[in-house]
């Protein structure tokens, strides 16, 4: 309840009057959620304060729309993973102890498709970190679906590398305090995706030196359209104002090419045995192929069962149909501008062929 009273008055109270019931709804869940956070605390603190993670996460990173989630979908078809599920990332403070009655009861709130896509959603389906980090009442860049008529109030918690020490090491210790839940529940390597981290690898690296990384790129003449309509369907759908969508075009190319010179300049830190890069065009061409060639750069076994489950769920995909968007010239030309140095490092030509 703290983080989501903070939320309101760093962003002055300015939710829009259609929206005041669904405000009203959040204040009584962040009670709720509050009460079964201090349950989890009497509880489980002491065991979660002792837990030691299995071993060091594997990071999906990407912009959005460019395939993290179909590729950490199939990573965690390998049964020696683990993942944050749905429901864990929107109940970090007490999943442990409430999973098991509570996910049953609200089941019917949850949608089964997500709202910029027709990808399913589940409480049980991998879900980005990121949600949790805000359940938890951190500062995210997130936020701005809440106030989408605002500007981003925590665009410092992109890289946080303009944090204070303080406020760092606070970020730190609660991503390492909700993984050590997760490993409570299954003491596996956790695989984590969230397209901010993408923004983030030296910190990242900073409190996992062992880590390793999974970069997936997308010709951005798809990404860009993609990542605007998701923006839109959740201000819509999510935002405490009626949004207007006002710069949000150029919000979208500033950031992708604010994501990628971080990602360039922190890429160097990592060495070749714990990063792998892909794209998603040859990962939708052979999603079995591309999986091989991650676990042989990451010397990781393949067992028969994660083999045969990432044929179903290929075979399953197969008909998917992704989103197609007719670019204006002025469209072209701004993403060729803002996405020029992306286009040449990753293949991608000026036309939007590769």
């Amino acid at each position: 309840m703290s983080g989501w009273l903070r939320v309101l008055s760093r962003h002055g109270f300015r939710i829009s009057p259609s929206r005041l019931p669904m405000a009203t709804l959040l204040t009584g869940m962040s009670v709720f959620n509050s009460s079964l956070a201090s349950l989890q605390r009497i509880l489980l603190g002491k065991k979660i304060a002792a837990t030691e993670l299995a071993e060091e996460p594997i990071f999906v990173v990407g912009h959005w729309r460019s395939g993290t989630t179909l590729l950490h979908e199939l990573l965690v078809l390998d049964s020696e993973f683990t993942y944050p599920n749905t429901y864990a990332c929107f109940s970090p403070n007490h999943f442990l102890s409430s999973e098991g009655w509570l996910k049953r009861l609200i089941g019917i709130f949850l949608p089964r498709q997500r709202p910029m896509d027709n990808m399913a959603i589940g409480w049980d389906l991998p879900q980005e970190d990121e949600w949790a980090l805000c359940n938890l009442g951190l500062p995210s860049p997130y936020l701005k679906i809440m106030f989408p008529n605002m500007s981003v109030q925590d665009d410092k918690y992109y890289t946080l590398q303009e944090l204070s020490p303080a406020e760092r090491q606070h970020w730190q210790q609660q991503l390492h305090w909700f993984l050590k839940c997760l490993t409570i529940r299954e003491a596996k390597r956790i695989v984590l995706k969230t397209p901010v981290h993408t923004f983030r690898i030296a910190t990242l690296l900073e409190q996992f030196p062992n880590a390793r990384f999974i970069h997936i790129t997308r010709d951005p003449y798809v990404v860009i359209p993609s990542t605007i309509h998701t923006w839109r369907r959740m201000y819509r759908y999510h935002g405490l104002q009626v949004p207007k969508f006002e710069h949000l075009e150029q919000e979208v190319l500033e950031t992708f090419s604010k994501m990628f010179r971080s990602f360039d300049a922190d890429k160097q830190l990592l060495a070749p045995e714990q990063f792998y890069q892909l794209s998603y065009e040859d990962l939708i061409c052979e999603p079995i192929g591309q999986l091989e060639r991650i676990y042989q750069h990451f010397q990781l076994p393949i067992s028969t069962a994660t083999r045969t489950s990432w044929q179903k769920y290929a075979d399953r995909a197969s008909n998917y149909q992704t989103n197609e968007y007719v670019l204006t010239e002025k469209q072209r030309l701004d993403i060729s501008r803002y996405c020029g140095d992306y286009l040449n490092s990753y293949g991608y030509r000026l036309d939007g062929a590769r």
